[in-house]
Parts: structure tokens; C-alpha cells; sequence
């Protein structure tokens, strides 16, 4: 465009702004967009594919061209729409998509290559052997997306509301208000809510919402709503959010979402200097801006003649009205009929000429601005997302909002209250630089050909093509794309079908879908009862479900391995204590207290004497392991039942279904108390001797119950082993269970041992064989596979029983757990194959170095692994670089009797 300029009057131009670093002004109540054209920049984005120079073609959310990244630091956003960016002051804007400028661009060469590069060619490119992919994929990450995520944290707060309702208006201008101001006429509760910053007129007694956009609707007359509370980049003032999400309940909701311009289609019609017809209106007369000095209007309704008038008002010189039909209404400007634009030329950076064909003969057109209208399209995203059906309108050649199963009605524009148009077939002699959708590059030659390679649904040609796929989702690609594909395919338009909508209108940032549930709010950093016990000792803290437990205690410049080995010997050779308390509890107690648990596992229950527990393990209903845990008779119907840590809300709510589903009647009470009690593991040949020794009294044998007194804190003692030496856990009210810890970490060290944490707990474990729920456990291994099949209660009943029934689930080729030892390290995860190129038989579940002794350990699972004890295989991980010699044994590695552990 050579010299868009602002009409004469009006507000001074006070704010400024940066754009590609070059510093411009702008008026209060400027778009970016706005600003831009009236600051003569033309050029403002790249198209994604081809890397073509692209100019503003809308003035509203429906711009598919002028996206650009916004803000800086945390507040970076980017593909924000220019066309709906308010300037502020000190906005600081980048174009997108180029390298290493927007004026000269090297990513262009793909204009070049666009034969190769036509829809589908990443279906038939990325051929030829696996390793080629590695090559492949960096520049196909390079190339994908459009525009640069943020890495830094982003500083702002959002928040969520929720309103109720009798009447929900969507949309401020004239149809809308209507609406509002009947319904607040009649004592409705209304709520109006525009995404524009101000209404096209006043209200009364209504509640509105400015740049506020209804982002869904849903069932039951729910609407989700996005409100800017500033705009995109701008910093908000302290202690208020940037945006907020509504969450609104409506009695009824009124549609007054307007309609969206089509452009037409026909060779060049991307370049910079081609808009919308209303959008060069709305510049004229909303902004005083005048995008071109010399017009051509090209239309296939009335609509575009308004715009003439504009221009001509603001001094522009209309040079000729593009008119497809064979007449349009009166007007002062040379119109020629039965005429249609053919193509386009300039430079890269703003439009010289028009080549248009009027009748049987082409004419060109000098001119900076074509300014086009192919009709409209009502908004029907949100009537389609609450369920509404749609009909088709000849005489607009566009789908109009049809029955709802809501209480939703729509009006205006939205109701199909637009100029009719003609419907004509056109004359594409260029379908190749014919672009539909500009933001994709996908052009009407693409769809001729994933036309001719047999894409004839138009959901499989939308995802073939990428058509309607990029930020605005095809809102002026949409139309003309079932119109060019209804030619292809000989039928109309309603035949050729439509895509579905879906939420949400306009892309919304993660930020405002999470709301305050970010951070520490989404996840909160929840801490042990003995957190200061454990802060005092300076440990590597480990992330552990929803919890944060110590990892290793290092002294001095130990690092985290030589750490847990030191902490690993101290449990193996005198003594350890370790935390834990984030072990899921469940006090089960009533007269069918016993009944419920023989449900809910899979192990023997009722016959457990007073005292006494067992080790245990819960089923889903497929038969594979759920958890599993320890199960203890405090009293003749009192039972404790222990789970794993990460699966204590998954065991709470397993024990809930099997109570209220599968036995309403059993009389039963099930207490969730992972907080409540605070738990410390005291374990190693000397635990024993150091426990008595603290309490005054005998310890109770393995797997037995006592209650104990230490440092005058009443506790409970459940003599039980994870580590393979003697233990003992010891649970105490959480609130007072510090001095106990002091007591028990002071005699422990008194005795050459140590506070050990997550990380010798597990080199404990894999020695000893133990499972755990995520990795050996991992939802698709059953009793059988774990080896655990003795411990089966044989008479049944219990969830999961039936599932086990299946003769698949005793196939002697399922994977099973295995032991593996090797003289080098072994990669955890790693597959496990008999050598370089053979197929994967299975994985390292869990690895460590020997405790006692050299060498290093791991468990897996291995297809028929149990048959195969003494194979060698390969634990190879590619993606590391790492593998290891293995040979496949048992999965018990230390005190194979389970000698160390028993009385």
C-alpha cells in the first residue's frame, strides 16, 4: 500500500509503540493493525508454508494474516491478532514466521519449492529407513508452529469467577443490544458481554462485559467467557489479574455474534493490499485510517457499495466496483458487471495493480487497495457447540442456525440476516497462487488435489490439506473451501458437508484455562509432619506423589549416589531410619470390617489373628495389580490397611467403590488417616535391640502389632520389612511425633547408623526384590506375572478374581518378573533384546548397584521370563546411549531364605 494515511482530525497520535524496533505512534483506541496501516507499514507477517509477504486483511478476531508476538520476558504471547491488540503505550511487537528479517526472509525459498511442498507432502516425503527420522525430524520441529513460546515463567495471575443469569447476550453491537435491553425491560438478570472494548450504544439495568469474549458453550446453558483485563503484553496493576474466565449458569441465551466477511478467490489474492470490504470500512470510519489511496471494490453483493462511499468520503479515489453479478444498485462509481478479479501485482510489500475479467475481455486496474466481498458468513460457532443444528440458505449461499435442544436463540446477523448473494462458479486460471486459507498457504490447487488422491469427506480433506486447521480455524477459509470442493465433487454445498466447531472461538492462553491452579496452587508442595527434622539435616528433597520426601542426607561434598550407599550400608550393617509417613493408611473398622477387606484384596484377611498382619495386594476388576501394601489386626474389628504413597487418593477411592457399589450392606466404616499419623521406619540387624531399648518393652516377632511408648509419645509398632533386614515401622500422632524421631535418629547414630532416604530405600528394595507400584507394578502386570500367584486367596471373591479367569492372562509368553545382574552398570528403562536389531522382549523396570558387594542389579520384565534364568540378553537404551550384558536370574539378590528379616 503506497501511503495508507489517517484522516485528517481527530485525537492526537500520543502513544507509542515498537514494531519490528522501529518506534511509531499511535492514537488512544487503536488496533495494532490500525496503527500499522496508518503508519504506512503494509507488510506485517509471513504465511506459514511458503514464508509469503502478508498484509491485515480483516478487523477482527477473524484476521488471518497479521499475527505477531507481543509483550516481552514472561508476557511474551505470541500469534496475537493485530486486528484485535488495543496499543498501549510502550507495546512492544515482533513479526513472526522470518528469518532473519521480515523484509527479507530466507524461509521465502520455500516459494520456490512450493511444487514439492503441496498438501500432504510430509505423507509422502519421510520415507526410507528409521534412522533417516533423526535426521528428518530437526528440521520438521524447526519448521513447525507458528511463532516462539515463551521460556520464561510468566509473572501474571488469572483468575476464574462464575455468574448466573436469566438472560446471556453475546454480542454488543445493534442486534445485541436489542436483545439486552428487551430482556432487562421485561426484569430479566442480563448479562451482555462484547469483545470489543466499547458498545455501539448504552444500557440500563444490564450488566456488561467488555472485551470479553464467550470463548464456549456447553450443555445445560453453560458458557464459558475470557475476559481481558489487559491487553496482551501489557503489565497489570499489582494484585490483579490479566485476564479472568467466567463460568456462567443462563436461564436462556441470545445470539447476536454478527457475521464474518469471506474473501474471494483468485491469484495473488494474498498479497499485501487485499482486505475485507468491511474491514477497509471499519478502518475508515472507526480508526480515521485510510488503508489506499486509489480502490478497486470487488463483490457479489450490496454490501461493498457502503464501503465505496466510505472511501470516497475519506478522499480516496474509487477506481472501479468489481461487480460479479449482472447488476448491482445505483451508485456514482464505475461499476463493470459480470466481472471478477483474476490476479494480482506489486512488490512484496504493497499491491500496484488488478487484473480483472469483465465479461468475455480482462481489463487491469491501477491501484494500492482491492477491497473484496464474496458475502458472509453468520457465526454459528457457539449455536453448533451447544448442540443446535444448522440449514442451509440458497439465497446466501451459507448455513444459518436451525433448531437448538437449548434454550439458545440467535439474532441479527448471526440469524442469517445478511445480503443475499450470487452464487457463481470462479474462474481460477491460476489455482495454484489461489490461496483459501491464508494462514496455512493451502490453495484451491491443493484441494484439487487431495480431491483427486480420494479425500472426498471434507474432515479428511480439512486434515490432509491443513484447511481451516491454523489459530482462526478457518473463519474465512471455511465457506470457500466447501465451495471450491462442492465444484470439484459436481454437488452443493450442503452435500459436500461441513466441519465441525468446536471450542474455543478464539484461542485462549493456558494461563486463563488454569486460573489460580497454577504453581503452588495446582500442586501444592505438601509437607512431611517431621519436615523440620528432616531441614536441620540438609537433604536432596524428591518430588513423590503429591508430596516432597528426602531423598538422601549427604555429608559434606557426598554426592547423591555415594550418599545412599553410605546410608544403604548402614541399614544392611547396624541401623537406618527412614520416613514414612506418606504411606497411604486406611482404618477399616465395624463387625464386617474383615468382609469388606476380603473384597477389596486379593490375599487371605478374615483369618488374620489379633496382632498380627500380612503382607497384601489389590486387583482391578481386569485382574491386573492395583497396589498393594501391608493389612494389620489392631483389634477384633479394627483392621489398618497400608498402600503405596503415590496411590492413595487411586486406593481411597477403590475402597470407596467396593463399600458403596459392590457391598452397600456390610457394616463398615473406612478412614482415610495418610496425614494423621506420621510414620518412621526403623530397620537393620541392631533395630530391634535399639527399639527395646527405647521403649522398655519386647518387640513384637515379624508381621506382628505392639503399642510402645517412646519419649513419652504413645506409638504403634508394626513389625514389618521392605529393606530385607529386621524392621519396624512405628506410627505416632503427627503433631507429636518430632521426639519421637529425635529419640529414635539419636540411639540410631549412637549405633554407627544413619537417616536414610528415598535412594537407599530403593537399592534396598531391588536387592531384596521387592515390587513397586509404577514400575514392576506398572497397570498391566498381573499377580502371575510378579510371581505373587501363591499368595492368591484360592476361594476367590475378591475384586479382580474373575478377570485372573482369563486364559490369556496365564499365557506362558506374557512378561514376568526377572532378576538381572551385570558387571557393568544398567540403564533403567532400557529394553531388553537378545542383541543389536532383535525384537524387544521387554524392560529394566528398576536398577542399582549391589549394596554389599560389586557388580550391578536390576528387576524386569521379560517375556516367559521365568524360563529363561542364565539367558544373556542386551538392556540397550538408544536414546541414551547407553546398554548393558545382562543375565537373567531370580529376582532376589540378597538373603534369599529371609533369615535376616525374621526372628
Amino acid at each position: 500500500m503506497s501511503g495508507p494515511s489517517r484522516i485528517p482530525g481527530g485525537a492526537e497520535s500520543t502513544l507509542r509503540f515498537r514494531f519490528d524496533g522501529v518506534e511509531y505512534r499511535a492514537r488512544p483506541g487503536d488496533t495494532l493493525a490500525a496503527a500499522l496501516l496508518a503508519n504506512g507499514v503494509g507488510r506485517v507477517a509471513r504465511s506459514f508454508k511458503y514464508h509469503r509477504p502478508r498484509g491485515v486483511m480483516a478487523a477482527g478476531v477473524e484476521e488471518p494474516n497479521a499475527l505477531v508476538t507481543v509483550g516481552e520476558g514472561g508476557r511474551t504471547e505470541p500469534n496475537t491478532r493485530a486486528t484485535d491488540l488495543f496499543v498501549y503505550d510502550g507495546l512492544v511487537a515482533v513479526s513472526q514466521n522470518r528469518w532473519p528479517s521480515l523484509a527479507f526472509d530466507l524461509g521465502a525459498i520455500n516459494g520456490v519449492a512450493a511444487p514439492f511442498l503441496a498438501a500432504g507432502f510430509y505423507y509422502k516425503t519421510f520415507f526410507g529407513p528409521a534412522s533417516r527420522w533423526m535426521v528428518y525430524e530437526k528440521f520438521i520441529r524447526r519448521a513447525a508452529g507458528m511463532g516462539k513460546a515463551p521460556t520464561a515463567p510468566d509473572p501474571d495471575a488469572y483468575e476464574h469467577r462464575a455468574a448466573f443469569c436469566d438472560v446471556l447476550v453475546v454480542g454488543g453491537g445493534a442486534a445485541g443490544i436489542a436483545a439486552a435491553r428487551a430482556a432487562a425491560a421485561n426484569g430479566e438478570r442480563v448479562l451482555l458481554v462484547e469483545q470489543q472494548r466499547a458498545l455501539s450504544g448504552s444500557l440500563e439495568g444490564v450488566h456488561m462485559l467488555t472485551r470479553t469474549t464467550a470463548s464456549g458453550l456447553w450443555d445445560h446453558g453453560f458458557a464459558t467467557l475470557a475476559e481481558r483485563l489487559v491487553e496482551p503484553g501489557q503489565t497489570p496493576a499489582p494484585g490483579q489479574p490479566a485476564q479472568r474466565l467466567w463460568h456462567v449458569r443462563a436461564k436462556r441465551i441470545v445470539l447476536a455474534t454478527g457475521a464474518i466477511e469471506r474473501p474471494l478467490t483468485f491469484a495473488g489474492n494474498d498479497r499485501p493490499g487485499v482486505m475485507l470490504s468491511q474491514a477497509v470500512r471499519t478502518y475508515i470510519e472507526r480508526f480515521a485510517v485510510l488503508p489506499g489511496q486509489r480502490v478497486v471494490i470487488a463483490t457479489n453483493n450490496d454490501d461493498a457499495y457502503a464501503t465505496a462511499d466510505a472511501v470516497a468520503a475519506a478522499g480516496g479515489e474509487v477506481v472501479a466496483i468489481l461487480e460479479s453479478r449482472a447488476s448491482g444498485p445505483a451508485t456514482r462509481f464505475p461499476v463493470f458487471t459480470d466481472a471478477v478479479p483474476l490476479s494480482t501485482s506489486g512488490q512484496t510489500h504493497h499491491l500496484a495493480s488488478v487484473e480483472a475479467r469483465i465479461g468475455a475481455r480482462t481489463r487491469r486496474f491501477a491501484a494500492d487497495l482491492l477491497a473484496v466481498s464474496g458475502g458472509f458468513t453468520p457465526v454459528v460457532h457457539l449455536h453448533s457447540q451447544a448442540g443446535g443444528k444448522l440449514d442451509w440458505r440458497e439465497d446466501l449461499q451459507a448455513f444459518v442456525p436451525g433448531a437448538s435442544p437449548q434454550a439458545v436463540t440467535s439474532v441479527g446477523a448471526a440469524a442469517g440476516a445478511i445480503p443475499a448473494i450470487a452464487a457463481t462458479a470462479a474462474d481460477l486460471p491460476d489455482p495454484k497462487h489461489s490461496f483459501i486459507d491464508f494462514q496455512n498457504d493451502v490453495t484451491a490447487a491443493d484441494i484439487d488435489l487431495a480431491w483427486a488422491e480420494g479425500y472426498r469427506s471434507v474432515e479428511h480433506l480439512k486434515r490432509y490439506t491443513t484447511l481451516g486447521m491454523a489459530t482462526d480455524q478457518g473463519k474465512t477459509s471455511n465457506m470457500a473451501a466447501l465451495a471450491h470442493l462442492a465444484s470439484v465433487a459436481g454437488v452443493t454445498i450442503p452435500q459436500a458437508g461441513l466441519t465441525t466447531f468446536r471450542p474455543p472461538f478464539t484461542p485462549l492462553t493456558l494461563g486463563v484455562l488454569a486460573g489460580a491452579d497454577a504453581g503452588g496452587h495446582a500442586a501444592p508442595a505438601r509437607r512431611l509432619a517431621l519436615y523440620d527434622r528432616h531441614q536441620r539435616l540438609s537433604p536432596l528433597w524428591q518430588p513423590l506423589g503429591l508430596w516432597h520426601r528426602p531423598r538422601a542426607y549427604p555429608i559434606a561434598d557426598e554426592t547423591l549416589h555415594a550418599a545412599a550407599q553410605r546410608e544403604a550400608k548402614a541399614v544392611r550393617t547396624t541401623a537406618g531410619i527412614v520416613d514414612v509417613s506418606t504411606l497411604a493408611k486406611f482404618t477399616v473398622t465395624g463387625p464386617d470390617a474383615a468382609a469388606l477387606l476380603e473384597i477389596v484384596c486379593a490375599t487371605g484377611v478374615a483369618k488374620l489373628a489379633v496382632g498380627r498382619g500380612r503382607y497384601t495386594f489389590m486387583l482391578r476388576e481386569d485382574g491386573m495389580v492395583l497396589d498393594d501394601g501391608t493389612v494389620w489386626r489392631i483389634a477384633e474389628a479394627r483392621y489398618l490397611l497400608t498402600s503405596s504413597t503415590g496411590g492413595a487418593d487411586r486406593m481411597e477411592a477403590h475402597l470407596s467403590y467396593a463399600h458403596r457399589v459392590l457391598a452397600p450392606h456390610l457394616k463398615v466404616s473406612v478412614v482415610a488417616q495418610q496425614e494423621h499419623f506420621a510414620g518412621i521406619a526403623l530397620a537393620g540387624p541392631l533395630s530391634r535391640e535399639i527399639l527395646a531399648a527405647l521403649t522398655g518393652t519386647e518387640m513384637p516377632a515379624h508381621m506382628g502389632v505392639s503399642h510402645a511408648v517412646i519419649a513419652g509419645v504413645p506409638v504403634l509398632v508394626l513389625a514389618a520389612s521392605y529393606s530385607g533386614e529386621r524392621a519396624f515401622e512405628i506410627y505416632a500422632e503427627g503433631h507429636v511425633a518430632g521426639p519421637v524421631w529425635d529419640a529414635l535418629e539419636a540411639a540410631t547414630r549412637a549405633r554407627g547408623g544413619y537417616p536414610y532416604g528415598l535412594e537407599a530405600l530403593e537399592f534396598l528394595r531391588i536387592e531384596k526384590g521387592h515390587i513397586v507400584i509404577g514400575a514392576e507394578a506398572d497397570g498391566r502386570t498381573t499377580p502371575h506375572d510378579l510371581s505373587l500367584e501363591r499368595m492368591l486367596r484360592k476361594a476367590g471373591g475378591f475384586v479382580g478374581a474373575s478377570g485372573l479367569a482369563r486364559p490369556a492372562l496365564a499365557a506362558a509368553d506374557r512378561v514376568q518378573l526377572v532378576g538381572l545382574t551385570s558387571d557393568t552398570p544398567i540403564p533403567e528403562g532400557a529394553m531388553l533384546i537378545a542383541g543389536d536389531g532383535a525384537p524387544v522382549e521387554g524392560h529394566v523396570t528398576s536398577a542399582a548397584g549391589r549394596v554389599i558387594g560389586t557388580g550391578a542389579i536390576a528387576l524386569g520384565l521379560l517375556a516367559g521370563g521365568r524360563t529363561r534364568l542364565g539367558d544373556v540378553l542386551l538392556a540397550s537404551s538408544p536414546t541414551r546411549g547407553q546398554s548393558a550384558r545382562v543375565t537373567v536370574s531370580a529376582p532376589v539378590f540378597y538373603d534369599v531364605e529371609g533369615t535376616r528379616y525374621r526372628d
